[in-house]
């Protein structure tokens, strides 16, 4: 039988997890994670990380495995998952990836394009601008180098946009400009399904799992990580609301209300993406997917 790696995608609070995991058992095999905050320790809360029962069920990969401190790319996240798709390979025909980081899936079914290195300098010279003027002014200094990036981008993570910063200005030219779309052939089938609810349920689980978080202690998990808030792992919708509440620039409601609003503009963002790769295949409900795998 063809190795198949089973790809399991979609918007935030949409149920993936879940469907991964039982796909996961039912098959006999793992589940790696493509999510680029659950790759963190010490913020399980507001990155929904697997559940001690989840972790139990099934073998999990590529969660949980770094300090905050410590930086992560898609380019890295291509080469660990291949190292693990391959180990679960050598004992099975099916390997599950499960996430919603849109660059990292790209990453590990499409390959990615060589891109020039960045001198020490330049990268000061950008991290220098981004510490003096923030956040904003660097989303404004990407959209003036590269608008079509710009619109595509999680303007959230703060590190992908300095980084498209970086290497339009390593370039002279703009950073999508350097992706040529030619896809790496894997020596392995891929099947790649996007979990998406209508639009009145994602924007109740989105809520309900808000709810949930806060429940679990994300006001905790952020007072914890607060001192640290500069990090790239935790600039992440959930911690960045709880911080403005800590600091008492929003009340608690608003924080969470925000931390909705700041959800569902996220959601909608990679529905978007997702919605321009013509190999994904749709499906509303779990069941949908278990079906058209055969294990319904």
């Amino acid at each position: 039988m063809e190795k198949t790696a089973i790809i399991i995608t979609g918007p935030t609070a949409s149920g993936k997890s879940a469907l991964a995991v039982d796909i996961a058992r039912r098959l006999g095999t793992g589940i790696i994670s493509a999510d680029s905050r659950q790759v963190y320790r010490d913020i399980p809360v507001s990155t929904a990380a697997p559940t001690a029962a989840q972790l139990s069920a099934v073998p999990h990969y590529l969660v949980g495995m770094l300090g905050l401190e410590e930086s992560y790319s898609a380019a890295r996240f291509e080469a660990d998952a291949l190292r693990i798709l391959d180990r679960i390979f050598r004992e099975n025909d099916f390997a599950v990836v499960c996430g919603g980081s849109m660059m990292y899936i790209d990453a590990l079914c499409n390959g990615l394009d060589p891109l020039p290195d960045v001198p020490a300098d330049l990268r000061e010279r950008v991290h220098d601008e981004w510490r003096r003027y923030g956040d904003a002014a660097m989303r404004l200094r990407l959209l003036g180098l590269d608008p079509d990036w710009y619109s595509k981008v999680d303007l959230l993570n703060m590190k992908r946009v300095v980084h498209a910063v970086e290497l339009s200005l390593a370039a002279g030219r703009p950073y999508s400009s350097l992706l040529s779309g030619r896809r790496t052939e894997r020596p392995f089938r891929i099947l790649k399904y996007c979990l998406c609810p209508d639009r009145a349920t994602l924007f109740d689980r989105i809520d309900r799992r808000t709810g949930e978080m806060v429940a679990d202690g994300l006001e905790e998990e952020a007072r914890r990580v607060i001192d640290r808030r500069q990090l790239n792992s935790l600039n992440t919708v959930g911690l960045k609301e709880m911080f403005a509440y800590i600091d008492g620039d929003m009340d608690f409601r608003t924080a969470v209300e925000r931390i909705k609003k700041n959800t569902r503009v996220y959601a909608k963002k990679q529905l978007t993406w997702f919605r321009r790769d013509p190999d994904v295949i749709f499906k509303e409900s779990a069941d949908e997917i278990k079906k058209d795998l055969g294990l319904l």
